[in-house]
């Protein structure tokens, strides 16, 4: 299985309102996408130092399952919608965290 993460810094225009949007648009998003076993995304906790304002946490089965969630019609829609607009920075990585069971 595959822990795909990515961390966003937003631009300063960027309102609580957007963020709110933002989440209700990705978790209704991953609902709709069958390579998801599990979706999480919210704004940072900052319990710790850091520059990233939202995270997102999906975990796929395999490098196939990761594709299909990026490259879905859905997830682009959210991107061009609402994304694209909010991010100054975004890093992205990917981990094998083994087979589920």
């Amino acid at each position: 299985m595959i822990l795909h993460l990515a961390l966003f810094t937003w631009k300063g225009d960027v309102t609580s309102e957007d963020v709110a949007e933002l989440t209700r648009q990705l978790t209704e998003m991953a609902g709709e996408i069958p390579a998801l076993r599990r979706y999480d995304c919210g704004e940072n906790l900052r319990l710790r130092p850091s520059d990233a304002d939202y995270a997102v946490a999906a975990i796929v089965d395999d490098a196939d399952g990761l594709a299909g969630y990026l490259d879905s019609d859905v997830h682009k829609a959210v991107y061009d919608r609402l994304l694209g607009r909010m991010i100054a920075t975004r890093h992205a990585a990917q981990l094998d965290i083994g087979s589920a069971g």
